[in-house]
């Protein structure tokens, strides 16, 4: 298990990959691979058993709680503590401040960030397609902490080379916040951009107060033999990137 470094003392931070020593078979040649995802008709048997098998990897941590949700390219997000959830969350947000609470974010090109404030003592964890990030899943995290976030991690997404989006997606971006027009470069085709997930994050953040954002140089388009890529292969699994505090 590898963990993210550059947070405070006792924050652990990662990224599934597609591979991982107790992956199980498929069936199903597309779904090989370490998936985590329920949605993709993938054998509910095969996913649970990765799932426990994460939890294993968490057993050293005393991570005692994990909480997935039901991810819909909303706004929505949930603060989850000692509550247990017997049906998952439907939205796309997740903050809590209990220790030992692993905060699970499900991708395949879409961009996780995972939100940390500066004594390390709350945490979230949230999924920004391009529709969230547009209509504010960063801000309305931020909204929902406690404390304000100064840390941030931005797991592997589609690259902006990779990303080729309508000029409907840029204007989304741009009447809402006019200096991301550089987050964009002129596609071959007319009224065609491509955009950068990244850069559209880390200047949304940046304008709320989040002053140390890592991570941010992976793609999940061309690195396949690393992650799944939705956009390469419609019918894949998904990684899951995971926040906690020991």
């Amino acid at each position: 298990m590898q963990f993210v470094q550059g947070f405070p003392q006792g924050v652990y931070v990662g990224q599934t990959r597609v591979h991982h020593e107790q992956t199980q078979p498929s069936k199903q040649p597309e779904l090989q691979g370490f998936n985590l995802a329920l949605h993709v008709n993938d054998s509910a048997a095969r996913v649970q058993t990765h799932r426990i098998a994460l939890l294993n990897d968490f057993k050293p941590y005393a991570v005692d709680k994990i909480t997935w949700m039901t991810q819909t390219h909303s706004t929505i997000c949930h603060t989850v503590n000692e509550q247990i959830t017997f049906n998952a969350l439907v939205g796309d947000g997740l903050v809590t401040q209990r220790k030992h609470h692993a905060l699970m974010m499900m991708t395949a090109d879409c961009l996780p960030v995972v939100l940390v404030n500066a004594e390390g003592t709350e945490v979230a964890n949230l999924h920004a397609g391009w529709r969230g990030l547009a209509n504010g899943i960063i801000e309305n995290t931020i909204a929902e902490m406690q404390s304000e976030p100064v840390y941030a991690w931005l797991g592997a997404a589609i690259s902006q080379d990779c990303f080729e989006i309508g000029q409907e997606v840029k204007d989304a971006f741009c009447s809402k916040y006019p200096e991301l027009d550089t987050a964009f470069k002129a596609g071959e085709k007319a009224g065609k951009h491509y955009a950068d997930l990244y850069a559209i994050a880390r200047y949304i953040l940046q304008q709320h107060g989040v002053t140390h954002v890592l991570g941010g140089d992976q793609c999940s388009y061309q690195q396949q033999d690393e992650y799944f890529s939705y956009r390469c292969e419609a019918k894949t699994g998904r990684m899951a990137t995971f926040v906690f505090m020991a």
